[in-house]
């Protein structure tokens, strides 16, 4: 049994139902402390629901990219004359996943400063200036990393297909999918997908849209995505009606989409100043959800906080819209990351099951491990938040270690039994998986509950 600050979690029961600004009706179950050793089985908390649909399970089943744009993918792949397409693959997929953030020039200013000092205090160092200088040149090329930014012309942009079209479907998919589980009466109109890349975000959501509005900086990487959508030929209808494509960003707020989406971008971005340019100017472009998505790496998660606290933080408002945001998934907060604040900061990711597409190379099931936050516009106002799973459950006989990111900005590891927790929340915690909510909210949050008749004399 493990606590946070001192607050215990309560199983919730009522109804899910989730949408923004608006909490879920609850009242208490069964608290997580010594001496309750069982739940009111009676209440409506699964209604008919068996636990392995409890309202907290938001993990997809396998991703399958659609069969026609998977065909054209091979199409494209088989009519091109790129060498070595499968090492080409491999080594970009390798590179994109180990990519660092750009050391900004005020980071690389302070290493040389102290780079120089160390010199200085060494007898054995060079003192004349220039050989100095030669030292402390190639010392910061030893230990810093040099960030390049990819120019994706017509061969790359075949091997990036290749490479992540599957697995940035999935990864986008997962997150789309947070919505539409917490609300499912969202019916967005239209869609804006920055550094769109291969195009594959506008298959995802369904047929609410009517505009998709694709901005890349690559020609032909734009030109690749148009290809998929017509069945690899240039003159063909395309899959998805209502498809845009634009080689720049706007600027002008004078229209807004509900989704504003922004997959494997940002790290695409040269120094932090571009990167805070282009999230204040996608989330002027929001109307309902702004979502970012990276790779699961720790450079990946810092890139997404970074763009998080700008949001959250930051006093520009769209003359349009005024309505502050609010962190919608994964975090049940807006206080910092408690993974990054940690002794030893972790990456906070999700992973996501799919079918990759049939390449000669690629004949098993993958898994796609990202980093994602959606922001929303509005306010949480009294909305119930559950902890969410932040790793693997850990199953063993009789209990279950869940790793929870609570409510109050803290991690917690709680180990859950059906003796001390009740059946139901047991089991809840049993069938849950990485990434899920587990239905606990903590005391400060419940409702009042009715005043209790004096005991008899």
């Amino acid at each position: 049994m493990a606590t946070v600050r001192g607050q215990r979690y309560l199983l919730t029961v009522g109804r899910w139902r989730r949408s923004v600004g608006v909490a879920p009706q609850s009242r208490a179950h069964a608290a997580l402390v010594p001496g309750v050793s069982q739940v009111d089985n009676k209440s409506d908390f699964l209604g008919k629901r068996p636990h392995r649909r409890h309202p907290g399970i938001l993990q997809l089943p396998r991703v399958r990219l659609p069969q026609a744009l998977a065909d054209t993918a091979q199409l494209l792949l088989l009519k091109s004359s790129v060498p070595n397409v499968e090492k080409q693959v491999q080594a970009l997929t390798n590179y994109l996943w180990s990519r660092h953030v750009p050391v900004e020039p005020e980071e690389l200013q302070s290493r040389a400063v102290h780079l120089e000092k160390r010199f200085l205090e060494n007898p054995d160092s060079p003192q004349r200036e220039e050989k100095l200088r030669g030292a402390v040149l190639r010392a910061l090329r030893k230990t810093t990393y040099h960030w390049q930014e990819l120019s994706y012309n017509e061969g790359l942009s075949l091997v990036y297909m290749a490479a992540r079209l599957d697995g940035g479907f999935a990864a986008v998919s997962r997150a789309f999918h947070e919505i539409h589980a917490q609300i499912p009466e969202f019916q967005p109109q239209t869609l804006m997908d920055f550094g769109s890349g291969t195009g594959s975000v506008t298959c995802i959501w369904g047929q609410s849209l009517r505009e998709y509005m694709c901005v890349d900086s690559s020609a032909a990487m734009l030109d690749l995505a148009e290809k998929l959508l017509k069945g690899g030929s240039e003159y063909g209808e395309p899959y998805v009606p209502g498809v845009f494509f634009r080689q720049f960003l706007p600027v002008s707020p004078k229209v807004q989409f509900s989704v504003v989406v922004s997959a494997f971008s940002l790290s695409e971005l040269p120094s932090k100043a571009d990167r805070a340019e282009v999230v204040q100017t996608l989330w002027r472009k929001t109307s309902d959800f702004l979502i970012l998505v990276e790779s699961g790496t720790k450079a990946g998660h810092r890139l997404l906080m970074e763009a998080r606290d700008l949001v959250l933080k930051g006093r520009e408002k769209s003359p349009l819209d005024p309505r502050p945001g609010f962190v919608f998934a994964p975090c049940p907060h807006e206080l910092a990351c408690p993974q990054l604040t940690a002794s030893k900061p972790l990456a906070c990711s999700f992973s996501q099951a799919y079918h990759p597409i049939p390449f000669s190379w690629n004949k098993k099931p993958k898994e796609e491990k990202f980093s994602m936050v959606i922001l929303a516009r509005g306010s949480p106002g009294e909305a119930t938040r559950w902890p969410r799973i932040t790793q693997p459950v850990l199953k063993r006989p009789r209990h279950v270690h869940c790793h929870l990111c609570c409510p109050d900005g803290h991690m917690q590891h709680a180990v859950i039994t059906a003796r001390r927790h009740g059946r139901d929340l047991y089991r809840c915690a049993r069938v849950s998986s990485w990434g899920d909510l587990l239905p606990v909210i903590t005391p400060s949050e419940l409702p009042p509950s009715p005043a209790e008749d004096p005991p008899e004399s």
